[in-house]
């Protein structure tokens, strides 16, 4: 079994590696850089020290996996042919070297790992910008940024800005955190005695300086007044403070209870916006919506209950268990299978063994059009529907011709069921045209007021009121607010 000997060639020059790396080197029968790109290179060559580099695979990769995954095959493959070699990364052999972890995880069974410690890069960041790494800093790498976020409550790092796109890249990205007159500093060959160059300048300006390269990396301090607040984060914060000993006092005094109705009322703000096809309406709706669950959060949190990671644990679970299509096994191959799946998957972590069962869970709460429509959509997984919308159709015939045979009888009960019959078989007939009944019939309401108005603005131009016009005059008149609308929708379509 052969050996590797891992080692870190520190974020300079020759004289900041360690003795013992030094001496490593020196002797070193087959030493295997990760990559050129160093400021210690010509000390090497100084010093008479011969190896080879990684750099070709960077050229020849489509991306930095695979870029990863060729050079610890190479390593491994070098560990079999000689019973000694030496790998070095440049900084720290942690820090940032994926392929340092590859080739431990290769290794088992095929050679000895040794790991020799280093200076790191952000050892040498923390001397230049004399900063306490102990005052907490966030290291975020910048082709990473979509999922490393940066924290504005501490300083952050932002590695690998290594050419001006990136930075570009890093800068659009920080601009969701930061306000662009950030004060953020950039720094060049952290450690180097010649290459070493720090410049503060304003986030906007970040894509301006040029001249990025494989040593830059960019500081951004804690910010500690004129936040920027857009986070989940500063939500929480601001939550917190609201429901706090100085917050609002209408805040302050809400429970679970008293918050019930602006959910259900925010919710349908959410549709509105959405239905009138206004974005910004629906970014501030949807906000207003998020507000009540951190609301519930605080309370539950103040409550010692739960708090708004168990919220995220929850749903993370939930999601996961409930998609085996996605994230297991399962398979499926349209719409109507997902559903199925997420059926199944619900019913298992419930423990439902009962399709009753599944339509008894259904929230009592919820609107009752809406209601009948999962219950319906519920029934149907077991099989109990019509084979197509004819069924259901023949089905409101058939409930609206009971109705008409109670309706003029004191049977008061009968009549009520009657039209609740009536009601289900329409929401049946909704589901089968895969129309949601609630908001068919919200357009439907909205169609009405519309048109009644301009009704009325028609009896008013002809010197008519509403309230001494006999039903025959209204009607014709809703006949030509009608015809009206619909020349006003056909031109609009145009």
């Amino acid at each position: 079994m052969g050996k590797i000997i891992i080692v870190g060639l520190g974020p300079a020059d020759y004289d900041s590696l360690t003795i013992k790396t030094a001496k490593i080197l020196k002797s070193a029968k087959c030493l295997i850089l990760r990559t050129e790109k160093h400021p210690l290179i010509n000390d090497l060559i100084k010093e008479g020290i011969n190896f080879q580099s990684c750099d070709d695979i960077y050229e020849t990769s489509e991306d930095f996996d695979e870029v990863y995954e060729r050079i610890s095959d190479r390593v491994i493959h070098l560990s079999k042919e000689n019973s000694e070699i030496v790998y070095a990364v440049p900084g720290h052999p942690f820090t940032y070297e994926k392929s340092v972890q590859l080739i431990i995880e290769k290794s088992k069974g095929v050679a000895k790992i040794q790991l020799e410690s280093a200076l790191s890069f952000i050892d040498a960041l923390s001397v230049a910008l004399k900063v306490d790494l102990s005052s907490g800093i966030k290291i975020i790498d910048g082709l990473r940024m979509e999922e490393q976020k940066p924290d504005v409550n501490c300083a952050n790092i932002i590695t690998q800005v290594y050419n001006d796109y990136i930075a570009s890249e890093v800068k659009l990205s920080l601009m969701d955190y930061y306000k662009d007159e950030q004060e953020i500093c950039i720094i060049k060959g952290a450690g180097a005695k010649d290459l070493e160059s720090i410049q503060w300048v304003e986030l906007h300006e970040v894509d301006k300086i040029g001249k990025m390269d494989y040593l830059t990396s960019i500081y951004i301090p804690k910010v500690e007044k004129d936040k920027k607040y857009s986070s989940v984060d500063d939500l929480v914060t601001l939550i917190k403070v609201l429901r706090g000993e100085n917050g609002c006092p209408w805040d302050k005094k809400q429970d679970h209870n008293t918050l019930k109705p602006y959910l259900i009322e925010e919710c349908y703000e959410v549709i509105d916006a959405i239905d009138k096809n206004d974005t910004e309406a629906v970014v501030e709706e949807l906000g207003d919506v998020l507000l009540q669950v951190l609301l519930h959060a605080q309370i539950g949190k103040e409550d010692g209950e739960f708090d708004l990671r168990d919220i995220a644990t929850v749903l993370n679970n939930k999601l996961v268990n409930r998609h085996p299509h996605v994230f297991g096994s399962a398979s499926v191959s349209d719409e109507t299978g997902a559903k199925k799946s997420w059926e199944e998957s619900k019913k298992e972590e419930k423990g439902i063994k009962r399709y009753s069962d599944i339509l008894i869970d259904i929230p009592k709460a919820m609107p009752s059009l809406t209601r009948s429509y999962k219950i319906q959509e519920k029934a149907a997984l077991a099989g109990f529907d019509w084979d197509d919308v004819t069924g259901a159709m023949n089905k409101v015939d058939e409930e609206l011709t009971e109705l008409k045979e109670v309706y003029k009888s004191s049977k008061i009960d009968r009549i009520i069921e009657e039209t609740g019959d009536l009601l289900f078989s329409v929401v049946n007939v909704a589901r089968f045209l895969k129309i949601q009944p609630e908001l068919a019939l919200n357009a439907t309401i909205e169609k009405f007021i519309n048109r009644f108005e301009l009704m009325e603005e028609i009896a008013l131009s002809l010197g008519k009121n509403l309230a001494i016009m006999t039903l025959h005059e209204m009607d014709m008149l809703w006949n030509k607010a009608k015809t009206h609308e619909i020349t006003k929708n056909n031109k609009n379509s145009k």
